[in-house]
């Protein structure tokens, strides 16, 4: 379809231009006529009697509005769409420090999807995964982004009306970073930096200029969030114990006021306040105190946000905003899509968790929200599984509530895949044996597929769940949605692939047992000849899951788990040659075997309804990988 804009197109037709692709348009004097006009505080998509008219506020609206015109259009009918934005800000924050780092063409792939669901701002968390200069060693051989490519990737956001914004961490959470010899005088704990030296705040200064340089923004988060051991490490040597609120406070008033200094409005994760007044060291403590005085010692130029993943109470979230509101400012809200939960995200918990935070956000007033898509533990799962999470925020944003049937049509739409078949995903995970909605943050699918055959930490656990027949059931469903979701097919071709694998290695270590329990060489016998198809199975799981890598991340990180399907690999194959040898009577015992399977309670609590939560150090072995 050809389309002509006219109007008060000024700074748009090259963004308009970027998405011909996705919309499947031309932009073309000869094309149908559409009048682009600037409304205040509305976006509007018409058509009657052969002329189209679209209304925008700011540039994303026009994006989202240029996509509802055509998503109309092909209906076939004359329509007339109106919409009110809900938030100033809505966006997305990407966990790019924990392996997966999205290569550029990739950003640009999820910046086209964001303009067309019409959010307005990215995040691209780094640790140490962008460039500084003067210190060579900082995200060494982690795939770490030049100066060069964020600023590709700003260039290309600003043609689509997004802000991008650096996000970095500037306290806690830089184990990579402190890991090498140049940060040993700025090293407090393993992750934490050395507060109070000059040595650290010219790290911290280089830091700044280096993450921000790239960007339009003049905004910064620099992050500060879960420094649980702050001023308890080398710190105490040398000062002795102080007050945490003391140290925290003159830390963010250093960093904050180098921030402005070079014209920067930073922002920070609010949860070390929260913590430091709780006496469980809990975020969501509601009789923590932080003393007026705190408050008082807070800069005034730091935006605080405020980052829940996990409440879906409504009520609870509006008492958290107006707590934040305490510190003088209205927070800026982080939500969450449960890309991080294992190797599939946990729709279950995503949709319940945002429905109830931004239905709070609306009702106090806050203006500027964002999904965290975090990569824990190895970034297993894709950040474009996530895709449905962000266009419920997407959604909410210019609606007071979401209808799910326009939510899917929406989806479909914008990025060309089935609403209904990404969810589905989250069935790797809501299994027999879990809660509905997967509240509990349970992973089995992540267990089962890492743990040990012989070993079967989480044997225990599942005893007595039909989970190779729910795995084999959805084998069959993921087949069904790659052959219908475009270019995600690969994605569900990799999912397909692992629901076999998963079918077959699920309750594979209870049959071990079992057999061997029984002396049933015969059936220990039968067993071997599946471990023998399951590894190819597995090899295959490895190979799809790398090219899906490939084609979205930098190579770096992806060695990770090359590593891990290794382990599985190897380990099935010593377990065929364990069978062979006791089974010809060269082995007497297998001692694995021998081994009672205990329930599996570490290191958090299972709850009923809760299977597995675990990371692949504490699944593959009971024994240290490192020590």
């Amino acid at each position: 379809m050809q389309i002509r804009l006219i109007g008060e197109t000024e700074g748009l037709l090259e963004g308009a231009a970027l998405l011909c692709g996705d919309l499947g348009i031309e932009l073309s004097d000869d094309g149908l006529t559409i009048e682009v006009r600037h409304t205040e505080g509305q976006l509007s998509a018409h058509y009657s009697e052969g002329r189209g008219v679209i209304g925008y506020d700011q540039p994303i609206h026009f994006y989202r509005a240029l996509g509802l015109w055509v998503e109309h259009y092909r209906r076939g009918a004359e329509f007339s769409v109106a919409e009110t934005p809900q938030f100033e800000r809505n966006g997305a924050m990407i966990d790019v420090s924990r392996n997966a780092v999205l290569t550029v063409e990739s950003v640009r792939l999820l910046l086209r999807k964001m303009a067309l669901m019409g959010l307005n701002w990215l995040m691209l968390y780094t640790e140490d995964t962008f460039a500084i200069e003067e210190y060579p060693y900082f995200g060494y051989m982690r795939g770490r982004y030049s100066p060069q490519e964020l600023r590709a990737c700003d260039d290309y956001a600003a043609k689509l009306g997004i802000e991008m914004t650096p996000c970095i961490q500037t306290l806690a959470h830089l184990t990579e970073a402190l890991k090498w010899n140049y940060a040993a005088g700025v090293r407090d704990t393993p992750d934490i930096l050395l507060v109070g030296e000059e040595e650290t705040y010219r790290l911290i200064e280089r830091m700044l200029r280096a993450a921000s340089a790239p960007f339009r923004s003049r905004r910064i988060h620099i992050g500060m969030d879960e420094a649980h051991q702050l001023g308890l490490g080398r710190y105490l040597d040398r000062h002795g114990y102080r007050k945490r609120f003391d140290i925290m406070n003159e830390h963010l008033q250093r960093v904050a006021r180098m921030a402005g200094e070079l014209g920067l409005q930073p922002m920070i994760w609010s949860d070390m306040y929260f913590r430091l007044g709780s006496a469980t060291g809990s975020y969501y403590d509601l009789d923590a105190d932080i003393p007026a005085e705190v408050i008082e010692g807070m800069p005034g130029n730091v935006q605080f946000v405020y980052w829940d993943y996990y409440h879906a109470d409504a009520s609870f979230y509006r008492e958290y905003i107006r707590r934040h509101r305490a510190f003088g400012s209205m927070p800026v809200f982080a939500g969450g899509v449960w890309t991080w939960n294992g190797i599939a995200p946990n729709y279950g918990k995503t949709v319940r968790t945002t429905e109830a935070a931004l239905a709070a956000c609306k009702e106090e007033g806050v203006r500027e929200v964002f999904a965290t898509m975090w990569g824990d533990d190895g970034a297993e799962t894709s950040v474009f599984a996530g895709l449905a999470g962000l266009q419920l925020f997407a959604e909410h944003g210019y609606a007071d509530a979401v209808d799910e049937r326009c939510l899917a049509e929406r989806f479909a739409f914008c990025t060309g895949g089935r609403y209904g078949d990404f969810l589905a995903l989250n069935r790797f995970d809501e299994t027999p044996g879990v809660a509905e909605g997967n509240l509990d943050e349970s992973n089995p699918a992540k267990c089962l597929l890492w743990q040990d055959a012989l070993i079967g930490l989480f044997d225990g656990n599942i005893a007595g769940l039909p989970l190779a027949g729910h795995y084999a059931r959805l084998k069959g469903e993921m087949a069904e949605a790659a052959r219908r979701n475009g270019e995600w097919n690969a994605l569900f071709g990799f999912y397909a692939q692992l629901a076999a694998v998963l079918a077959g290695k699920s309750e594979l270590g209870l049959r071990l047992k079992a057999a061997y329990d029984r002396r049933d060489r015969a059936g220990l016998q039968r067993l071997r000849g599946e471990m023998g198809e399951l590894i190819a199975m597995a090899d295959e799981l490895r190979k799809r899951h790398r090219a899906l890598w490939l084609s979205r991340c930098k190579a770096f990180g992806w060695e990770v788990l090359d590593i891990r399907y290794g382990g599985v690999l190897s380990r099935l194959e010593t377990a065929c040659q364990r069978i062979d040898d006791y089974t010809s009577g060269r082995l007497e015992r297998i001692e694995e075997l021998e081994e009672e399977r205990l329930y599996y309670d570490a290191p958090y609590p299972m709850p009923e309804g809760a299977l597995g939560r675990g990371t692949y150090q504490r699944i593959a072995t009971a024994s240290p990988l490192s020590r």
